[in-house]
């Protein structure tokens, strides 16, 4: 046998040995403890990695239907334990919150974290709760959203003549929905967070960067929604299996360029800072320079382009297409538009509490079809009970939002789509799960809230909408980070003759 052929088989069949070894010492360890239930066959070194077929959200919910709630499940050397009722969720993030409060060490947070860094990816320490506290105060506080809000409004008018401009001369018109709401989720936050935009038309000079944009958030988000096999065993990480790691590095790199371009470009500026996030923190860089340092405003800025966009696109595609399959819904939603704000001007932010109907769309939708089916993983930072089963430090927790939404003991039909289901009553919290829960509920959830609602809102008021050829829409879920559809939502418009006149009027940006 050729040495390095010895070699590998030597270095093989020591990791064999040392797995098996520690498999034994955490088996004795275990049998002393109430784990909760679990599927009984595992395969050595994998676990119940072989049960995890896509979509993940919709397996945990099968297997906890078999198992309970609460179950936990092996993934590699990793344990997980997996909720998926409303009770559960709520002793986890209420009870336990603090003790769940980490996050695993994942290949994605280590590269689009900044080596665990950044907002999300950080487990909870005081680096932790300072980012928070940014975030609460000089990021998504209610003074700073409203300063923000010409910028929100104008994206939606944006798109609003754009539609118009398709379709008002010839009447009813093909539009793929997703492309057209895109390019208004990111230029709101790209505009918001460094006071430019990178979708639709934009500035000769900045084509290129547009360019460069568009492909890395593409690869950005890729790599999000993938699953890593090497972060549960470590012999796969080794060697890179499937090349996951080598490529969210180079992805992970070109952003950081990418980002500390824009850092650099608002540094070198150096006025009217408070008018951009990154701005506003190189404002507070230059008190505090060890602590707001631009690897801090990368991952802020970072988290805010993957948190804040894909998201708020996917909710408004799924609304509509629901409502093109519920044109009674899209009705009722458009009367109300009329009663409360007429045709002379065009939906505003100021209006969104008043639309009573619209909010229960929304929340139908977030039930649904939520924008993150499994929430971000938490980690137990020290052993804890619950729901009288032990859960030992270092376990990942994973709540399974779309399970919660979609529990028959919580929601009469829940497969259904019916807004009015929220009609006077206030929902508890660990039963529509957007957004989260616990401390380590979405920091955004305000604005996305308002973008969402507004631009959902105004497409509904300014134009008439139907399906191609009388079919109803192809609600298939896709793949991914998300739930996004499976197909883009392709539909016929044209802008409705009451609002017309308003349209026209509108200034392009």
């Amino acid at each position: 046998m050729e040495p390095k052929w010895l070699y590998a088989t030597i270095v093989l069949a020591t990791l064999v040995a040392v797995f098996f070894l520690k498999k034994l010492l955490n088996n004795k360890t275990k049998s002393s403890l109430k784990l909760p239930p679990s599927p009984p066959r595992t395969l050595p070194i994998l676990g119940h990695l072989h049960l995890l077929e896509p979509p993940m959200y919709k397996t945990l919910h099968k297997l906890s239907t078999k198992y309970g709630p609460i179950f936990s499940l092996q993934f590699g050397s990793r344990l997980a334990v997996v909720l998926s009722s409303p009770a559960a969720v709520e002793e986890a993030f209420t009870k336990n919150d603090a003790k769940f409060a980490n996050r695993p060490h994942l290949t994605i947070h280590r590269h689009l974290g900044y080596n665990f860094t950044a907002l999300v990816s950080s487990n909870y320490s005081e680096h932790w709760r300072n980012l928070r506290r940014l975030c609460s105060i000089d990021i998504f506080s209610p003074g700073r959203l409203n300063m923000f809000l010409t910028t929100r409004e104008g994206e939606v008018k944006q798109l609003a003549r754009n539609l118009y401009d398709l379709s008002s001369s010839v009447g009813f018109t093909s539009i793929e929905l997703r492309a057209k709401i895109r390019e208004l989720t990111f230029n709101n936050i790209t505009r918001m967070v460094a006071g430019k935009k990178f979708y639709g038309e934009v500035e000769i000079k900045d084509k290129e960067a547009a360019r460069d944009f568009q492909e890395l958030i593409g690869g950005a988000f890729k790599f999000s929604g993938a699953s890593n096999a090497g972060d549960f065993v470590p012999f796969l990480r080794r060697i890179d299996y499937a090349g996951i790691e080598k490529n969210m590095s180079i992805i992970s790199k070109k952003m950081d360029i990418f980002l500390q371009g824009l850092v650099d470009e608002l540094r070198k500026n150096d006025i009217n800072l408070d008018e951009t996030m990154i701005g506003h923190l190189l404002k507070l860089q230059k008190s505090q320079p060890d602590y707001y340092t631009d690897d801090v405003i990368k991952g802020l800025t970072l988290n805010m382009l993957i948190g804040g966009t894909n998201t708020s696109e996917t909710t408004i595609e799924w609304a509509m297409s629901l409502l093109m399959n519920h044109p009674q819904v899209l009705k009722h939603a458009r009367d109300e538009i009329d009663t409360h704000v007429g045709f002379n001007r065009l939906i505003e932010e100021q209006d969104l509490p008043k639309l009573k109907f619209l909010n229960k769309i929304l929340s139908e939708t977030f039930r649904l079809f939520p924008a993150l089916p499994m929430l971000i993983p938490h980690e137990s930072s020290e052993n804890c009970k619950l729901g009288g089963y032990d859960v030992p430090a270092g376990t990942i927790i994973l709540a399974n939002a779309w399970a919660v939404h979609r529990d028959p003991t919580v929601w009469d039909e829940p497969d259904s789509f019916k807004p009015e289901r929220f009609e006077g009553q206030e929902i508890e919290a660990n039963k529509l799960l957007p957004f989260g829960m616990g401390r380590r509920v979405c920091p955004g959830a305000n604005m996305g809230q308002r973008v969402v609602g507004l631009a959902l809102g105004s497409l509904i008021q300014n134009f008439e909408w139907k399906t191609l050829d009388g079919e109803k829409v192809d609600l298939t879920e896709g793949s991914g980070l998300t739930i996004p559809k499976a197909n883009p939502l392709v539909v016929m418009c044209k802008p409705r003759e009451e609002m017309s006149k308003v349209l026209q009027n509108l200034e392009k940006m």
